[in-house]
């Protein structure tokens, strides 16, 4: 059972890629509903959550979409920002920040449900954070990570280029 199981997360991880154009099909609700709750189980250091979801739609994005640097995204029915409290989040021994960790966690989260509902996304971190964190109404210490636009893909999966796992990994013992 194992074995299926990993077969499984590894046909999810092969199947995601950035989708960078979108139709404007809607998204259920039952679909984001799916993915916010993954999101919500995303571990973080020390369970700290640092984390703030926006979840933005409807006439909303179109005024949102105004902080995007690329115009495809714009088409996508659905933007969730994922914010960050660098306060609340947990600072290991030496001071590491440990908030950026756990939103590339829980953004992971969001990526893999909303590729497994078979919509597209993309991680978005070139963006004006100065419009975004306006916008969004956010608290001075709450900070704005990544942007994931959700959606319906309108372009083809593009062929992923990883390097060889022996350019990246070093077995030790």
């Amino acid at each position: 059972i194992k074995n299926i199981f990993r077969m499984k997360v590894l046909d999810l991880i092969k199947a995601r890629y950035s989708v960078r154009t979108f139709n404007t099909k809607p998204v259920s609700k039952e679909d984001l509903d799916y993915i916010l709750e993954c999101a919500r189980l995303a571990p973080s250091a020390c369970n700290k959550q640092p984390w703030e979801i926006k979840v933005i739609q409807g006439e909303a994005l179109k005024e949102f979409s105004a902080v995007y640097r690329k115009e495809g995204f714009k088409d996508a029915p659905v933007c969730i920002a994922v914010c960050g409290n660098h306060e609340q989040a947990w600072h290991r021994g030496d001071n590491k920040d440990h908030c950026d960790i756990d939103i590339a966690i829980v953004s992971d989260h969001i990526i893999m449900a909303a590729t497994e509902l078979g919509l597209g996304t993309c991680w978005i971190c070139s963006f004006n954070t100065d419009i975004a964190k306006d916008f969004l109404k956010l608290s001075e210490n709450i900070e704005p990570i990544v942007l994931i636009p959700i959606g319906y893909a309108a372009e083809p999966n593009r062929e992923k280029i990883r390097k060889p796992l022996e350019e990246t990994t070093t077995f030790i013992g």
